[in-house]
């Protein structure tokens, strides 16, 4: 058990829960609020699709050991991320 990868994923857990639930879009970093539509739907789209899922695959990650993990973890972070970005890039920015 990895304490070090089960405290990140908590953290992100947490983060997901402030930014989808009690949009605090102020975690937020790197987006310019002038641009943004919906606030709101920003929180939804980061803390649900972004957030939630990579806070419990590496709460997951944190139980079980297995070869080339980081590697795992990199590609499903970028892959999210992706997700997210071109989803906020089309339906949300000005």
């Amino acid at each position: 058990m990895d304490y070090g990868l089960l405290v990140i994923g908590i953290a992100l857990l947490l983060v997901s829960y402030l930014v989808a639930v009690k949009k605090q879009t102020w975690l937020l970093a790197g987006f310019n609020e002038k641009l943004i539509k919906n606030k709101s739907l920003l929180g939804t789209v980061t803390g649900v699709i972004f957030f939630l899922p990579l806070g419990l695959l590496v709460v997951v990650n944190s139980f079980i050991d297995y070869p080339n993990e980081l590697t795992v973890l990199i590609i499903a972070m970028l892959i999210l991320l992706t997700i997210v970005y071109v989803f906020i890039n089309r339906r949300l920015l000005d």
